[in-house]
């Protein structure tokens, strides 16, 4: 009985034919008024370099799974789980047997969210999280998507918001146990935590907004009333990575999404990201990505290009 509602579902909401990719731009095909996408995927079948604008999840519940995203192999057994960000080039292969919950979600909707902004550090990268590496939260973690597996199946109404909730709460989880406030900042009160919570969201939205200005560590240190040194241990102690390389990070993702227009010059690309130079701008972004803009750029003309040759 199971198996043949796995089946029916599977046919009526997600199946994996229905998976379009335009050169190497996934186009989710959420239903209407929706904004969560949501299978138990068992086919054979590989899914070449591709992008979407989705939070993507991966959580094997047979056999492996393979995802090779941005040149780096991620190999995961059943039940690990793999979260990959918005606009990061990724590849999938699926063994001949096996079965796996894939999950695709607009995160716009929760990133507007109040407080939700603390989230944004979690998605500069790929998340892989397993009993090994994340013990305190892996347990959870992994009972949230079963629970969304299971409303999935059982297709009951508001399933599909009910899933969102589990996904909120899932990145509730991650975010909290990212800040890691319970050991980073053991001996400060539940309000002086909130207070760094909420000073430290103030200043992801503010690197949002205006990450092509010329920011400093100074200004942000200011914005949130701390002097530098201080700003700058908290924040590499919230975020795991220091105020400078998170800023680099957020210019990247913006230049890969300006990359994909072909009338946009590399040096506009460049100065629209934040970049003073495009030297700079060329050194950052192999070292992030592993190719040049440059290479970025017409390898997604060429996808393209061919993708279109295919149709005519």
């Amino acid at each position: 009985m199971a198996d043949k509602q796995l089946a029916e579902n599977t046919s009526a909401y997600a199946p994996d034919f229905e998976r379009k990719v335009n050169g190497t731009l996934e186009e989710v095909g959420y239903s209407e008024n929706s904004s969560v996408l949501l299978w138990v995927n068992q086919v054979n079948k590989n899914f070449p370099l591709h992008w979407h604008s989705a939070v993507e999840i991966i959580m094997p519940l047979s056999n492996t799974y393979t995802a090779i995203i941005n040149k780096i192999d991620y190999t995961l057994r059943e039940g690990d789980i793999l979260i990959i960000p918005p606009g990061d080039l990724h590849e999938l292969y699926a063994p001949l047997q096996g079965s796996r919950i894939i999950i695709l979600f607009d995160f716009t909707l929760m990133s507007k969210q109040k407080g939700f902004s603390v989230i944004t550090p979690v998605l500069t990268h790929p998340n892989l999280i397993t009993p090994e590496n994340s013990p305190e939260i892996y347990k959870e973690a992994y009972e949230l998507l079963i629970q969304a597996k299971e409303e999935y199946m059982n297709a009951i109404p508001l399933w599909e918001a009910s899933i969102y909730n589990l996904i909120i709460r899932l990145f509730i989880l991650i975010g909290r146990n990212h800040m890691g406030t319970n050991t980073i900042l053991p001996l400060a009160g539940l309000n002086k935590q909130k207070e760094y919570i909420e000073k430290m969201n103030m200043i992801y939205d503010y690197i949002d907004r205006s990450y092509m200005e010329n920011i400093t560590l100074e200004n942000a240190a200011s914005l949130a009333g701390f002097s530098k040194f201080h700003f700058s241990r908290l924040f590499k102690q919230m975020t795991s990575t220091s105020f400078y390389d998170y800023l680099t990070l957020r210019r990247i993702k913006a230049a890969e999404s300006l990359l994909l227009n072909p009338e946009l010059p590399i040096i506009e690309v460049a100065l629209q990201s934040g970049f003073a130079s495009i030297s700079t701008f060329n050194r950052v972004f192999k070292s992030i990505k592993k190719c040049t803009p440059t290479e970025f750029k017409e390898f997604y003309r060429k996808q393209n290009h061919d993708s279109h040759a295919s149709f005519n």
